[in-house]
C-alpha cells in the first residue's frame, strides 16, 4: 500500500483512530474499566476500505493493549473478533470467562 497509515490511541474519544493524508479513515470505539478494555465498535470510511485500515487500527490497538499490561480484550465488536481469530498470537489477549 503506498498510504501510510497513522493509528494513534484518542482517549478523549475512547477510540483508536487511523488517519491517512493527516484524514480519518476509521475508528475502533472501546470502553475501559480496570480489568478489561471492550471493543464495541469498528468503522472505516468507504473511501478508504480495501486499504487495510481496519487490520492497522486492529493490529495497534491490540498491540498497545498488551504493552500496557493489566487489562484484557474483550471484542465485542465483529471485525475485532473476527481479526484475532485469523491472528491466534493474540488469542491470549481475550478474556476467558
Amino acid at each position: 500500500m503506498s498510504d501510510d497509515i497513522a493509528v494513534r490511541d484518542n482517549p478523549d474519544q475512547h477510540r483508536y483512530e487511523a488517519r491517512i493524508g493527516g484524514v480519518l479513515a476509521g475508528f475502533a470505539v472501546y470502553e475501559l474499566s480496570d480489568d478489561t478494555i471492550t471493543f464495541v465498535h469498528t468503522e472505516v470510511d468507504t473511501k478508504f476500505e480495501g486499504k487495510g485500515v481496519g487490520s492497522a487500527i486492529a493490529r495497534y490497538a491490540l498491540d498497545d493493549v498488551k504493552s500496557q499490561g493489566g487489562r484484557s480484550v474483550v471484542p465485542l465488536c465483529a471485525f475485532i473478533r473476527a481479526w484475532i481469530g485469523k491472528h491466534p498470537e493474540y488469542q491470549s489477549l481475550v478474556r476467558q470467562d
